[in-house]
């Protein structure tokens, strides 16, 4: 029982943080919210950012899953395709942590140092992803170019929904999709005739 009112609590955690903003939550909104006292939830967690550092564990986690690399084999444009659709759609399930993101850093030293850490990996994987499809032939790039492309989209992927919701996007799925587009697009340049081709296919089976 007191695990399940524990997933419980990081579950409508999640969800009113995604739908209201984190700052415009508290733990009294939270037990509300769930109809249990504020003394049961305390019982769990010792105060709001013990509830987010538990929330962004899980962030973390699924962020490592999308962000692993193909195994035995050098990588291919379905597979960076698959891997930002993952990555955008575990920033969309955490949004809160990318939309409140100064405000929760600015009061948690914790966070905000494994916040650079993913940050950190998801960029070594960006210039790792980028040296593969150099070494697969599917694009030409100096060093140099492929150092600011690699940053570029990283800097796209993390920043994209707060852009989208900026400009008062609402559809989830449009959001993610132009996203995912606009990332490829920073690659487009870089590639073969053929893998260019092939990426516009892609991109026009996509987006129908």
């Amino acid at each position: 029982m007191a695990r399940h009112t524990r997933q419980r609590i990081l579950d409508a955690s999640l969800a009113m943080f995604n739908a209201q903003g984190e700052p415009n939550v508290t733990t009294n909104h939270i037990a509300d919210e769930l109809e249990i006292s504020p003394g049961n939830l305390y019982y769990h967690f010792r105060n709001k950012d013990d509830i987010i550092e538990q929330l962004f564990a899980r962030f973390e986690e699924r962020m490592d899953q999308a962000l692993a690399m193909p195994e035995g084999r050098l990588p291919g444009l379905e597979d960076i395709w698959l891997q930002l659709h993952q990555v955008f759609e575990c920033i969309w399930d955490f949004r809160f942590l990318h939309r409140d993101l100064v405000e929760i850093l600015s009061r948690n030293r914790r966070l905000r140092l494994r916040f650079a850490r993913i940050l950190r990996r998801a960029d070594e994987r960006a210039h790792a992803v980028m040296r593969g499809l150099l070494q697969a032939g599917v694009m030409r790039a100096s060093s140099s170019e492929l150092a600011a492309t690699a940053t570029n989209v990283l800097v796209i992927a993390t920043f994209w929904l707060n852009y989208a919701a900026a400009r008062g996007d609402k559809d989830e799925h449009a959001a993610i999709r132009d996203g995912i587009v606009q990332v490829m697009m920073l690659v487009a340049p870089f590639l073969r005739d053929a893998e260019r081709l092939h990426l516009n296919h892609l991109t026009s089976a996509y987006m129908t």
